[in-house]
């Protein structure tokens, strides 16, 4: 059976169990649309591509998922660019998926034609072009596991016009499975011991939670040793929440007095610059 671009693009996302594209619509990325109608992704059009690309970053805070955002060529890449740079600094893996002049026209001053790939490598994790229509599914779950694993953080995708046209029979294409692992990370033993005999010999230990507490859905882990050690735990970024805020060990900003004259602080799940 025959499939477009679009249509490629769309099973990938389904597969990733991605259920919303966010998007301002537009001609060089139609067959997205078409492909999405195809596989029950519901397609959520807004009224700007900055608004797109800052919904798909909060779909993915709040799924602990992947957010997917589409935008048309040129302008509706550059106005997508905030909230890519947000996501960046923010560690959330958003995808940008963004339109482009036909192979054949690039280079030749085609409609919205502009260099996008290099615009966004700097706020990016990656930033590529797809070439080959076949090659979509095996680039997008790249993305994917690019944009989730270690610190999770946004990628972009350009998509020239003809290729997400193009038809290629589904024998030819290979829709990668396991492309990405749920397996954690564990402590190096001789680190970690040492860290406890700092928790033993401290009088006022402190512990400070962030984003990367709630990414790893780690909040019954937190809450664990939080009760085990009797520290308080100040949250922050994402962590917020994570450690319930009426909850006895955590520390509010108007007992901010506790982390000032904390002898040790504990920093976990936010990045230490």
């Amino acid at each position: 059976m025959p499939y477009h671009g679009g249509r490629l693009i769309a099973r990938v996302l389904k597969n990733e169990n991605v259920s919303h594209l966010f998007t301002l619509c537009g001609g060089h990325i139609a067959p997205i649309y078409d492909g999405c109608l195809d596989e029950g992704i519901a397609v959520v059009d807004t009224r700007h591509e900055q608004a797109a690309a800052h919904a798909a970053d909060a779909y993915a805070r709040l799924t602990r998922g992947i957010g997917v955002a589409a935008v048309t060529a040129g302008p509706g890449v550059t106005d997508a660019v905030t909230a890519v740079a947000n996501a960046y600094y923010a560690a959330s893996p958003l995808v940008l998926l963004g339109g482009a002049a036909p192979l054949n026209q690039q280079g030749r001053g085609a409609l919205q034609e502009m260099e996008q790939v290099a615009l966004l490598k700097p706020i990016t994790k990656w930033s590529v072009a797809i070439h080959e229509t076949a090659r979509i599914p095996e680039l997008l779950t790249q993305a994917m596991r690019v944009a989730t694993s270690g610190r999770p953080g946004p990628v972009f995708i350009e998509l020239p016009f003809d290729i997400l046209f193009n038809f290629v029979d589904e024998s030819h294409v290979k829709f990668p499975a396991h492309y990405r692992t749920t397996a954690r990370a564990y402590g190096d033993p001789l680190v970690v011991a040492a860290a406890a005999r700092l928790i033993a010999g401290a009088r006022k230990p402190v512990l400070l939670a962030g984003t990367q507490v709630y990414w790893d859905d780690a909040s019954d882990i937190l809450r664990s040793f939080s009760e085990r050690t009797a520290m308080p735990v100040y949250t922050s970024g994402m962590g917020r929440g994570t450690l319930p805020m009426d909850h006895p060990h955590c520390l509010q900003l108007s007992r901010g007095a506790a982390l000032r004259e904390a002898d040790l602080v504990i920093a976990v799940g936010t990045p230490m610059r």
